[in-house]
């Protein structure tokens, strides 16, 4: 198949990009780096000209109230590309439980990206992934003063980018799904635990101090970011992946 990555040139991206091409599929990596704008538009009809699929990896630059205009008008430029241009499946990256956190901007941000998906007139397919194992130091950075980490408690099943690519890359080579598919790690580990194990395995001088009150997590009720029903389970454990 044609396939026409959006946003195939970062973290998932492009080891989705990877995978398809490895399997076989002719792929385009488009970005804004190769002249794919999403929000003016600019590149789209020529990136998706003759696709069968299209992938949308593209994520907004911040997690503030700008966060719902970009996925709106990026989604429905898309949309409206691949309609002109006879794309048969659709595809988003999204974030498990998403749409139980009405508190945090950002992920009122996705859930209407995946309303428009959904509303979109394409056959589509939704992953949702649990939190990447790759953005742990960051969380950590958010609320790291003095050397002191503050986290919540908040449960997290932490899932390895590689396995999100993979998934990613094997619903989009198959039929629609038309549908949600949850992928997730294997442990469910509460958020400050994996603070501690992190430091743990790479130490850097900084402590790990719970505090249900701390940093956008704080926002999460209960285990809304952990499946509740069937999900694709992948096979590496964050410690594993520590080392």
């Amino acid at each position: 198949m044609k396939i026409a990555v959006i946003g195939g040139t970062g973290l998932i991206g492009s080891q989705v990009v990877e995978k398809l091409r490895a399997a076989g599929h002719e792929v385009g990596a488009y970005s804004l780096s190769t002249g794919v704008d999403v929000i003016t538009g600019e590149g789209l009809a020529e990136a998706l000209a003759g696709a069968d699929v299209v992938v949308n990896l593209t994520n907004s630059p911040t997690f503030d109230d700008a966060s719902p205009e970009f996925f709106r008008t990026s989604m429905e430029n898309i949309l409206d590309a691949a309609r002109a241009a006879g794309v048969g499946h659709a595809v988003v990256l999204s974030i498990v439980g998403v749409d139980e956190i009405p508190d945090l901007v950002y992920y009122r941000a996705k859930t209407l990206q995946e309303d428009l998906l959904k509303a979109g007139r394409i056959p589509y397919s939704i992953v949702r992934a649990t939190q990447f194992m790759e953005f742990m130091n960051a969380v950590m950075s958010w609320t790291d003063e003095d050397g002191t980490v503050r986290l919540p408690a908040t449960p997290l099943q932490p899932i390895a980018a590689e396995e999100v690519a993979a998934a990613v890359a094997e619903v989009a080579a198959g039929p629609p799904l038309n549908g949600t598919l949850d992928i997730a790690g294997p442990d469910v580990i509460p958020l400050d635990e994996i603070g501690r194990m992190t430091l743990s395995g790479r130490p850097d001088g900084r402590t790990v101090v719970t505090d249900d009150s701390a940093g956008m997590f704080a926002a999460v009720p209960g285990d809304a970011l952990v499946p509740k029903g069937e999900a694709w389970i992948a096979p590496t454990h964050y410690r594993d992946w520590l080392t």
